[in-house]
């Protein structure tokens, strides 16, 4: 249940006719606000940008940003109790569980464009360009991301690593460079043995990139530079499903961006290990 949409119906009678105006469109429409601007919602809704402000101070949220975040995390848990123990007392089919699966991803992807500040995205991506080595570090379900960005910064040159022994991390870290790169991975910002890793990371001038998620994390306020994801699932899951979705989604924007910067470096390089993978098809 979506219990900011439900205060927003609560409070209709007691806005102004302008912020009516946007909550209505918010009840009827609330999948398209986490993406749009103050300006955007206010061209839909008729009124000013200001109404707009005025309308999330109404409902007793500061701003605008705060809000979208809020209506993001609540559209993508509301309804999508997909990790949670209730799926046993559901008994779907394996195709619905394909179709609910299918869309809780979905949804969580779309939260992320309201909870990633895209200057901050813009910050680690100019980072790692300029880094020489990387280490990417996540445990759980965070490690899979963690592994595929090790993957895919390998392919474009970088001296990347990801391990799970956090002792051999302990030893690597003495020797990054001031611009060289730790990505610290966790849903919750809390797992002690990240923390830990990013902590001294930091300690010796590193740059510590956190994926995680912005409400209550402990990694969140330590990191240099933050990508936040959207907070899609509990804490007490049968397993991570739409929260490692949202990471590896911003480990492909990442890659992405650095690619169309160094791309043209390494483009032979791509070519011959690619000729090389033909040959080994059977």
């Amino acid at each position: 249940m979506n219990t900011l949409l439900i205060r927003i119906e609560r409070e209709l009678d007691n806005l102004s006719e302008a912020e009516r105006m946007i909550g209505q469109y918010i009840i009827e429409h609330p999948q398209f606000v986490p993406n749009m601007t103050t300006k955007d919602l206010s061209q839909k809704t008729g009124v000013s940008e200001s109404s707009v402000v005025r309308f999330c101070k109404s409902i007793g949220i500061g701003s605008f940003k705060s809000f979208k975040l809020e209506l993001a995390k609540q559209i993508a848990l509301s309804g999508s109790n997909l990790t949670d123990f209730s799926i046993l007392q559901q008994k779907d089919s394996p195709y619905d569980l394909f179709h609910r699966v299918t869309y809780t991803n979905k949804a969580a992807i779309e939260s992320s464009l309201a909870s990633l500040d895209r200057k901050e995205l813009e910050r680690a991506v100019e980072a790692i360009s300029n880094a020489s080595r990387l280490i990417f570090f996540g445990v759980g379900g965070s490690a899979t991301p963690a592994l595929d960005g090790h993957y895919k910064f390998s392919k474009l040159g970088y001296h990347s690593v990801m391990a799970h022994d956090f002792h051999y991390l302990l030893s690597l870290i003495p020797y990054l460079a001031p611009n060289d790169i730790f990505v610290a991975i966790s849903m919750s910002g809390k797992t002690k043995d990240v923390l830990e890793l990013a902590s001294f990371a930091k300690e010796k001038g590193a740059i510590v990139i956190a994926i995680t998620n912005l409400d209550k994390s402990p990694l969140y306020k330590m990191a240099s530079i933050r990508l936040c994801t959207p907070a899609v699932e509990q804490d007490y899951r049968v397993g991570t499903i739409s929260s490692r979705m949202t990471q590896l989604n911003i480990i492909d924007a990442l890659y992405l961006s650095v690619f169309n910067l160094v791309g043209e470096k390494v483009v032979d390089q791509y070519h011959e290990a690619r000729k090389e993978v033909i040959k080994l098809r059977r």
